[in-house]
């Protein structure tokens, strides 16, 4: 369905369709034109945008589930300096692909809520802080825009590194500040709201969560909610693990979480477990995931995360340890390397993980990796360590039949070369031939 414009303004799109409107069927157009017939002008109003998102209940899509107007309005507070503004589309996590589907295919929409949101904060300085493939469609896009002298605003874009943790939002000053690289800082240390890039209060907001925005700002908050439950409105993009390839969906909050990633019955029956939420999240049974809802409380009380979004079924005819050791050791060499539980014990993790899932000598006990996981959790000097932790914690359990058969008789027949979940090739693993 194309959206024509009346007056400036706009047909509101299908419920069960927002985000993702547009972009099925055929190749879809990431072009200014199409989005502007598509949604219509963006030069919307910004004095009341904070409290249209305060009613509207959004909240950050990136994985911390904060309130958006929560989080603007600090920004807002903290300093008469001029703020900056960064879209994050950095998604380091690999089993995602949520930002780059927007990046790529829908760039306006993100780009449209970085400019209101420059706008509603009196921004100085807007950037794009993205991967180096999505940069060529940014730069055309931005050439469209400069064009059309669209936004009140120059919009700089800047490269994130290809790391795990390169989008976390003090990692993505850091790397801007250009002090650090993209590390993220110690815990407790002063909010980047207050002090960011160039000493200036910051707002990093995830790709998805400025796209929200940009509709929320034609469409109101009324319109946001129509979608959800009136504790968790609106929608989330999901991306899902499937045989032939990751597929983005776009999930009612509230709604049933197999329904909504396009999960049978049948699929469930046939999957060892679920990843839920990425490396830094979470696995469950088949059977709590059938169970739960799409909403980060409902997560939680399964022991999970929705984090970046990310559904992953482990096929039966795979060994999920395998899966989890080569995980493990991708996230050690993702680490920061500025601290003793990245440094020493995500590496004791991942040796742990290995002599379980290979069979080497001396593979360890529950208790013992357990224990890793007691040491590391809660002691880093950001959180990546803790993510990990309930990464591994969270298999055992589910896999609990798998650790004791290898407990009992070492490396498995279903380790095979192919993974399930994709860890990058450039990081050296460990790649061991299956024994029957």
């Amino acid at each position: 369905m194309s959206l024509t414009l009346r007056n400036g303004a706009t047909t509101a799109p299908a419920a069960g369709r927002r985000l993702l409107h547009g972009l099925s069927g055929g190749t879809p157009d990431p072009g200014l034109a199409t989005h502007l017939d598509r949604w219509g002008d963006p030069r919307l109003r910004e004095r009341r945008l904070v409290d249209e998102l305060e009613a509207s209940g959004l909240v950050g899509h990136g994985g911390a589930w904060f309130p958006v107007s929560t989080k603007w309005k600090a920004v807002a507070s903290a300093s008469r300096r001029r703020p900056v503004v960064i879209a994050n589309g950095a998604e380091g996590e690999p089993a995602s692909r949520k930002d780059a589907l927007l990046l790529t295919q829908a760039p306006h929409l993100v780009l449209d809520g970085l400019v209101l949101a420059a706008g509603a904060l009196r921004a100085q300085q807007a950037v794009v802080y993205a991967p180096a493939p999505r940069i060529p469609v940014l730069e055309a896009a931005l050439a469209e825009r400069r064009a059309l002298h669209m936004d009140a605003i120059a919009i700089e874009i800047a490269e994130a590194p290809d790391t795990f943790i390169a989008g976390q939002e003090s990692a993505v000053v850091n790397a801007l500040n250009g002090r650090r690289g993209a590390i993220p800082s110690f815990v407790g240390l002063t909010s980047i709201r207050e002090r960011g890039v160039a000493g200036r209060p910051t707002l990093v907001q995830n790709a998805e969560t400025l796209a929200h925005v940009a509709l929320i700002a034609r469409f109101g908050a009324a319109w946001f909610r129509e979608v959800g439950t009136p504790e968790n409105p609106g929608t989330m993009l999901l991306t899902v693990t499937r045989q032939d390839g990751p597929v983005i969906v776009e999930a009612a909050l509230g709604a049933s979480l197999r329904q909504a990633s396009g999960l049978q019955q049948a699929d469930l029956a046939g999957a060892r477990g679920v990843l839920l939420g990425g490396y830094g999240g979470a696995w469950v049974s088949p059977r709590v995931f059938g169970d739960l809802a799409v909403s980060e409380k409902s997560a939680r009380r399964a022991g999970a995360t929705l984090g970046a979004g990310v559904v992953a079924p482990l096929p039966m005819d795979v060994c999920p340890l395998a899966e989890m050791a080569d995980v493990v050791r991708y996230m050690e060499g993702q680490g920061a390397g500025q601290c003793g539980p990245c440094v020493h014990g995500l590496g004791e993790l991942a040796d742990a993980m290995e002599r379980l899932a290979y069979g080497g000598a001396g593979a360890p006990g529950t208790e013992r990796i357990v224990g890793i996981c007691n040491l590391v959790e809660g002691r880093g000097a950001c959180r990546h360590p803790d993510g990990v932790a309930r990464f591994v914690r969270s298999g055992l359990g589910v896999f609990a039949e798998e650790v004791a058969s290898h407990q009992r008789r070492g490396c498995c027949s279903q380790v095979r070369a192919t993974r399930v979940l994709p860890v990058v090739d450039r990081i050296t693993r460990r790649r061991l031939v299956s024994r029957a």
